[in-house]
């Protein structure tokens, strides 16, 4: 059964509409910015309460906490991630070029602070492989690796000392880049890194993650190679060694992947079955460090261990800040991938668990645990993608789960330490590459993006190979430069269309796309999907000059017919007079439209709906477009501005070449007008019936 609606009502320009239903603009803008002013910096108990609660946002959840209800899931799922922290911790501080308690020191200080401050309640913190690397290289860039170097020298202590610095460095300057970020509420600038870029760029990272650790797989002692080609130069040099290979390191790499490989795929697949995954990772550890201790594989094989972890907790020391000028540009870079990583996860999760994430307080939150950590030798840290994975799917409910890691972690620091002397380092080099799964599987979204956006498709490939072929931090740059070259393309080449009206109705469509629509005789209806600025205008122009046929010859044809056409009436008015019979002149709206036969089109009516913003290039485009139109005779309407536009439009001094009167709410107000305007002249009362 179907329902028709009729709306009888006045037909409404854009200051008729105003005056009527306008909002009271009597206060001066200086009077209410006053009270705005000082309506933020009031200040009371409750305002103090409000903004240590907005700051420190564990004084907002904890007192909410329901004990009974989520103190179990936290638990669980708190002690499940600490224990894959300790492997990862150590595998990604590999990454990092430095040693693998540093690593243990990341996945212990960052997480209590994250607790503290941060508002997803399902994010974990700590190291990140794709952040590890990076750090990595410019530890290798600043601090390279001194072939031949005994690791029991003093040379040994004071190179790693120099290594952790720089490290620490990095963590210090991007916390103090994202607290600045936060106090300029710069949030909204990880909206620059969209998903196909940052799903592109991990899975690139996660090539380079393996390359990098193939060469402690199989038991080389390589230089690391740095900068563009990176990838490429890796591959070649061990390629170049592979006759050197330790066949007892390349043994006990191809065990560990046999076992971890398929226990992950278990976790995986029967993840909802299972209440904690198995933590494979720490049980292969424990194995491999038992059997390279008991078969003293370092000394009859040759295999390379972890060496010394010290017990207890660090001390507190400064990083080498004197190394900013260098780090400065790499670490920018660092610190948009980690953040854009770190609020995507706490976004997704957000979003499946029905509660919000504030941008600016994430980036407070990993400025300060950056900052502070950065004291206690940690390196960059951010979000992880499995551990997180693993918070959620063991049940966790809030961010007192990163108490219970951070517990875990800390038993091992003061007491189990000193037990993992003999942990092979090509375990941890398992470790990382199967941490990579999950990037690893994105290339399964590839033909469901293709069939959504091939655009966006694009942006995707082109990241990929952007940090493939060249380098992790050029890569992202290259991808955020094209993704935002797309974005301006599609703005620059926005349809222009001419619309017709559904029969009986007030519902205009583009003709092209709708065949039972029709064209309303002698009005042109144009509309243009996208903002008028500088980038776009001269596309805009053409567009519009091709529907309305205005090329300049035939604007000076039709000027030239106009201006005779106006001769011969005056003088055929004056002869009128004298001849004893009144005539109204031919200059009025009505006349106008009675006498226009030179073409169909009488009135141009630009649909302004679509046009989100314009630039002083856009409104003087819109000034030069009424000049033409009424050099040959035709007037132009605009309807359903926004206000921004129209405040532009009207401040340019667009109201000097047409009539103000000529703006409308929609359009059809402005099609019932001109087509009253062709029955009858103008009267003060006015109607549209739909």
């Amino acid at each position: 059964m179907s329902a028709s609606v009729a709306v009888y009502r006045n037909i409404y320009t854009e200051d008729r509409f105003k005056q009527a239903y306008g909002s009271d603009d009597s206060g001066s803008g200086g009077a209410r910015l006053r009270e705005r002013l000082l309506l933020r910096c009031r200040c009371s108990r409750l305002s103090w309460l409000h903004l240590l609660r907005q700051r420190v946002p564990v004084f907002s959840w904890l007192p909410r906490y329901r004990l009974k209800k989520w103190i179990l899931g936290d638990t669980i799922a708190g002690l499940t991630v600490g224990i894959l922290h300790i492997p990862q911790g150590m595998a990604f501080a590999l990454l990092t070029s430095v040693a693998p308690i540093f690593g243990l020191y990341t996945s212990f200080f960052p997480v209590v602070l994250y607790m503290i401050f941060g508002t997803g309640r399902h994010v974990s913190t700590g190291t990140f492989a794709v952040v590890s690397l990076m750090t990595g290289s410019v530890v290798e860039q600043l601090v390279p690796t001194p072939l031949g170097m005994n690791s029991s020298s003093p040379e040994a202590a004071d190179f790693e000392a120099q290594r952790i610095g720089v490290a620490s460095a990095v963590a210090l300057l991007s916390g103090l880049i994202m607290l600045c970020m936060f106090t300029l509420q710069l949030g909204f600038l990880s909206t620059y890194l969209s998903e196909p870029i940052v799903k592109a760029f991990t899975s690139a990272a996660a090539f380079h993650v393996t390359v990098s650790q193939l060469q402690s797989m199989l038991g080389l002692r390589l230089p690391r190679h740095t900068g563009t080609f990176s990838l490429f130069k890796t591959l070649a040099s061990v390629m170049e060694n592979l006759p050197h290979t330790n066949m007892a390191e390349l043994l006990m790499s191809l065990l560990c992947l046999a076992v971890l490989v398929p226990v992950k795929e278990i976790n995986m697949r029967f993840r909802q079955r299972l209440r904690t995954p198995i933590p494979v990772e720490i049980l292969t550890v424990i194995i491999a460090t038992g059997v390279a201790y008991a078969a003293s594989l370092d000394s009859a094989y040759s295999i390379e261990i972890v060496g010394h972890i010290p017990a207890g907790f660090p001390k507190p020391q400064m990083p080498s800040i004197q190394t900013f000028p260098a780090i400065a540009g790499d670490t920018v870079a660092i610190t948009f991938v980690g953040y854009a990583v770190s609020v995507s996860l706490a976004m997704i999760y957000a979003d499946k668990h029905g509660y919000s994430i504030h941008p600016n307080q994430e980036l407070l939150a990993h400025g300060i645990s950056n900052t502070v950590s950065s004291f206690f030798t940690c390196f960059p840290s951010s979000a992880t993608l499995a551990t997180t994975n693993i918070l959620e799917s063991a049940g966790g409910y809030t961010q007192l789960s990163g108490l219970f890691t951070s517990l875990v972690v800390l038993i091992v620091l003061l007491l189990i330490g000193p037990l993992f002397y003999f942990l092979p380092k090509a375990v941890l080099a398992c470790i990382n590459v199967t941490s990579l799964r999950q990037m690893f599987l994105q290339f399964q979204d590839l033909p469901e993006l293709w069939r959504v956006s091939k655009i966006d498709f694009m942006v995707w490939v082109v990241t990929w190979l952007s940090v493939v072929v060249l380098n992790v931090d050029l890569g992202l740059a290259i991808g955020v430069v094209f993704s935002m070259m797309t974005v301006i393309c599609r703005t620059q080449r926005a349809g222009c269309s001419v619309l017709g009206r559904a029969n009986n109705t007030e519902i205009y469509r583009p003709l092209e796309k709708h065949s039972k629509c029709y064209e309303v005789p002698g009005v042109k209806i144009l509309t243009y999907n996208g903002p008028i600025y500088y980038g776009n205008r001269s596309f805009f122009r053409e567009e519009m000059s091709r529907l309305l046929g205005l090329t300049p010859e035939k604007i000076r044809s039709r000027e030239k017919f106009r201006k005779a056409l106006e001769k011969r009436e005056r003088e055929t008015a004056v002869n009128t007079v004298e001849g004893g019979i009144a005539n109204t002149s031919f200059s009025s709206e009505n006349e106008f439209f009675k006498s226009a036969s030179e073409s169909d089109v009488q009135a141009v009516l630009i649909d302004c709906s679509s046009v989100i913003f314009v630039d002083v290039a856009g409104a003087r485009l819109f000034t030069q477009i009424c000049t033409e139109c009424q050099k040959i005779g035709v007037h132009v309407y605009l309807a359903n501005c926004n206000e921004s536009v129209l405040k532009i439009l009207t401040s340019s001094g667009l109201m000097n070449y047409m009539n103000p009167q000529h703006i409308f709410v929609t359009v059809h107000d402005a099609v019932m007008y001109i087509q009253q305007q062709k029955e009858k002249p103008p009267e003060s009362n006015t109607t549209v019936w739909v």
